[in-house]
């Protein structure tokens, strides 16, 4: 079974920085694209950012220049960092990746649990 898991959240002050690292396991043939997503109450999920098994990126316009994802894909993570946060980046984010287990089935999408992000004075 493959699992997501998120680390790295916490509260923040508008300026600040936070890390955050999501880490794949179980039987995985392949990952392909990875990403960040992030959710406030009553609201869709966002695509923050997204990265490529080749290592292309791309950003939501609101994050550009601030954020930065990257993977390790011999370890199988991916990590954004996020600088000069502001209170509006508020919100749970969550990783995604679409992962190959077999050469038998198509790829398919997971999700992580959440990590929340919160930037407050």
């Amino acid at each position: 079974q493959v699992q997501l898991v998120e680390s790295g959240g916490g509260l923040v002050q508008p300026g600040g920085s936070l890390r955050l690292s999501c880490a794949v396991s179980g039987f995985i043939f392949s990952i392909n694209d990875m990403g960040w997503y992030r959710q406030t109450p009553g609201k869709q999920r966002e695509l923050v950012a997204r990265i490529t098994s080749g290592g292309s990126t791309k950003y939501t316009d609101s994050v550009k220049g601030r954020f930065t994802i990257s993977r390790d894909n011999a370890k199988n993570t991916v990590h954004l960092q996020m600088s000069s946060l502001r209170p509006e980046d508020t919100a749970v984010y969550y990783c995604n990746a679409d992962i190959t287990t077999s050469l038998q089935y198509p790829s398919q999408y997971y999700w992580g649990q959440g990590t929340q992000v919160t930037v407050s004075s």
